[in-house]
């Protein structure tokens, strides 16, 4: 007798699966805090935060942000792995609960102090790590235990976050470290679930050339980039880092090139992906370049390659395919999703350019900072309604 995905549940729709509070609270998050970034960054403001200006920032992509979207994907994507039903009701919300207190310890740690917003911080993905290996467990899905291991670093380097922040004034290995548990999850879930939706849509809508399926070469491909992000993370700007990132990068490039990705074009949900996951090798690429021409090239280019360009836009091609699919919407990018997408290319490629010219003061990083904005707090009002009702009887596929 199979085991019922899902139980009756009276409650509120918005607590009934995980994406639905993480994606519309950790975009509205992200898109409205860049409002506090600008002035943050110019001097014109300042947070009630222990934290400097560059590190909340840091922190709150890599620690508030993407966490909260994990979460969500994590949390509708294990019941369906195990078979077992999902987390719903009060036990979601006492996470919600627990990610908003983060957000609030940090913000103004200077009223409890950097312990107390340490351990409060720190708290959520324990427990939302707690929480997926108890059921990966419970379903004996042995196999997907593998995605505790970047969650593991992510949680690791956001302790070392902190106390590097209290002990050192500001963050150093650990923002890198973050950036390598960040880029790892997305390699092993973009390898999963890009060439799987690609394949779908093809089979459909283009027969032709399918995405190669998983070979010793993608687990080639992540062994060498999670190498790279290895010495990079203890040692930036070594030439030997340069070299391993530049190997890393072409082992990315062909890997995408085997998604047909290319054969998409016509469907933003489906390109959406393989644009996002493009900035793993770009991003490697010019974090190769700025250690082999330093003068020329800013290592910032390659940071904000992966941070703005990898992260934000896997999270978002994610979290729009995964609400109009656990919704009971087409899976089909209208007007308001497609320029969704186009923000969030605008931003990465902008705040990129960024570094190369006026990255203090000049137009470009505005342009990066609404366009990013628009991105994800036009998620969050796009999708709003959704994500806080009941879903539809019937999808069309």
């Amino acid at each position: 007798m199979a085991i019922p995905r899902t139980r009756l549940y009276t409650g509120p729709a918005i607590l009934s699966y995980g994406f639905r509070p993480f994606f519309l609270l950790g975009a509205l998050y992200s898109g409205l805090s860049i409002v506090l970034w600008l002035p943050q960054f110019y001097g014109e403001l300042s947070l009630s935060t222990l934290f400097a200006p560059t590190d909340w920032h840091v922190h709150e992509l890599y620690f508030g942000f993407l966490p909260a979207v994990a979460t969500g994907f994590l949390f509708t994507a294990v019941p369906n792995w195990t078979g077992r039903m999902p987390l719903q009701g009060n036990g979601l919300l006492a996470l919600v609960l627990i990610w908003i207190a983060g957000r609030f310890a940090v913000t103004f740690s200077i009223h409890i102090g950097w312990l107390a917003a340490l351990i409060i911080d720190a708290g959520f993905l324990i427990a939302v790590a707690a929480v997926i290996a108890r059921e990966i467990i419970a379903g004996s899905n042995w196999r997907n235990l593998k995605v505790l291991l970047p969650l593991t670093i992510l949680t690791a380097s956001n302790i070392a976050f902190h106390l590097e922040a209290h002990f050192n004034g500001v963050s150093d290995i650990s923002r890198r470290l973050a950036a390598l548990a960040a880029i790892t999850l997305i390699m092993l879930i973009g390898g999963r679930v890009i060439p799987s939706f690609t394949r779908n849509w093809l089979v459909r809508e283009n027969p032709g050339r399918l995405p190669a399926p998983f070979s010793r070469f993608d687990l080639l491909s992540i062994v060498v980039a999670c190498a790279a992000l290895v010495l990079w993370t203890a040692r930036p700007e070594s030439l030997a880092t340069a070299a391993a990132m530049a190997i890393a990068a072409l082992f990315q490039f062909i890997r995408l090139a085997r998604w047909a990705g290319l054969r998409t074009l016509r469907d933003p949900l489906v390109w959406m992906l393989h644009a996002g996951y493009l900035f793993v090798p770009i991003g490697f690429t010019l974090l190769a370049a700025a250690g082999f021409w330093p003068d020329t090239v800013s290592p910032l280019a390659g940071v904000h390659a992966l941070g703005v360009g990898a992260v934000g836009g896997m999270t978002l091609s994610m979290m729009v395919r995964a609400s109009l699919g656990h919704t009971g919407q087409q899976l089909k990018a209208g007007l308001s999703v497609t320029l969704l997408f186009v923000a969030l290319l605008v931003a990465a490629f902008s705040r990129i350019l960024a570094t190369f010219n006026d990255s203090h003061t000049g137009l470009t990083l505005h342009i990066a900072a609404f366009a990013w904005m628009v991105a994800f707090a036009g998620f969050g009002l796009v999708f709003a309604p959704a994500l806080s009702r009941q879903r539809r009887s019937k999808t069309a596929q």
